[in-house]
């Protein structure tokens, strides 16, 4: 048996959508939506208490808040910021600032 070899438009029958006037025309994307201002400050002073989490420099932080590390840091003269200790100062009763990136897991 003898089989023929050739392209797969020989097989296939080859079909062309008709363009439509309207598709080719772009519709401009509406622009990002902007989280509030209070959000973004929030994300970003949550950010920098987590980089004082993973910074080892300043002693262990599992077990302990974020304030207790920085006093303790400070007590052996580790120089924690001064910024972080503000900043845990001025939002002490909201546990996402008191606590450390570690505290949901178990010891």
């Amino acid at each position: 048996m003898a089989t023929k070899c050739g392209l797969i438009t020989d097989s296939f029958k080859v079909v062309k959508k008709a363009r439509r006037r309207g598709a080719q025309e772009k519709r401009p994307t509406p622009p990002p939506q902007k989280e509030s201002e209070t959000e973004t400050v929030r994300e970003e002073e949550l950010q920098k208490l987590r980089q004082f989490d993973l910074d080892w420099r300043f002693g262990p932080c599992t077990g302990i808040g974020r304030l207790q590390r920085w006093e303790r840091s400070k007590l052996h003269g580790l120089n924690p910021p001064e910024e972080i200790r503000g900043l845990l100062l001025k939002t002490h009763s909201d546990p996402k600032y008191k606590l450390s990136l570690w505290s949901e897991y178990p010891l």
